[in-house]
């Protein structure tokens, strides 16, 4: 074999491997941290550090990045999400967008909403950094706009007082007693007729990608294996009663959106 390609392949195990070590250590790794170590448990006690802190979020906030670890199926779940809203009769509506996002979820959905009349998109997020640097991301939009510290699983927003809420890779991040406290407030606020746009993980169909799944989430995201089986949202929203809904899954159901539509007169 050639020596240049050994290098080649040395070098891109060396990233492969320098890649998931730093978002381990940014990620499950730092909550494990924080439950050896003594200190005082806050509602973000469950976020982790590269939606907390600033310089991580400007360094990993990158579109293909971002892209790529939803296997480039993201432009494919933005889409359906703003084309469902752009469908929407939102004149004098209000939005909410229940947790920022990385890539461009956030320009696009409000870019969506404002074109089918919202008079106001809220951006809402428990972290305060994560509010800052999306605002960075709306400034054509600044006056439509407004931002709110606040928590998914409890939120500020009266009932029935939003048209639309969009809820992008939040559910799989939370722990299992708040993921269904999380739906229930995110379907709180819609009024009657409105509809929660959600997208999360979902089983894949494919038993290999099921197998690779798996393994990822253990090692990164062991909260989000619930979605799969007892935490299904479809499962809490039916527990619930109230609501329609469609599921849409994308890449051999690795992936999926779904829309649920508040019952009653719109």
């Amino acid at each position: 074999m050639p020596t240049w390609l050994l290098y080649a392949i040395f070098s891109a195990l060396l990233v492969i491997v320098g890649t998931a070590v730093f978002f381990f250590t940014f990620t499950r790794g730092a909550l494990v941290m924080r439950r050896v170590l003594p200190g005082v448990q806050s509602d973000a006690a469950h976020i982790y550090p590269i939606y907390s802190n600033m310089r991580l979020i400007r360094l990993i906030d990158f579109q293909p990045l971002i892209s790529g670890i939803l296997l480039f199926q993201y432009p494919k779940l933005v889409s359906l999400i703003t084309r469902g809203l752009s469908q929407t009769d939102l004149r004098n509506k209000q939005v909410l967008v229940t947790s920022c996002a990385f890539g461009n979820v956030t320009p696009k959905v409000v870019a969506a909403a404002i074109g089918a009349g919202a008079r106001q998109v809220l951006i809402s997020d428990l972290i305060e950094n994560e509010l800052e640097h999306t605002k960075g991301k709306l400034t054509a939009f600044s006056t439509q706009v407004d931002y709110v510290q606040d928590n998914a699983i409890a939120m500020q927003q009266p009932d029935n007082s939003v048209a639309a809420n969009v809820i992008f890779f939040l559910l799989h991040e939370l722990p299992h007693d708040l993921k269904g406290q999380a739906l229930s407030e995110a379907v709180r606020v819609l009024e009657p007729g409105g509809r929660l746009y959600l997208a999360e993980f979902h089983r894949p169909d494919l038993s290999l990608l099921r197998g690779l799944s798996w393994a990822y989430f253990k090692v990164f995201e062991p909260l989000a294996l619930t979605l799969w089986d007892t935490h299904d949202p479809i499962k809490q929203l039916d527990a619930m009663g109230g609501f329609t809904w469609e599921r849409r899954t994308f890449f051999f159901g690795n992936y999926q959106v779904l829309i649920v539509t508040k019952n009653g007169a719109v």
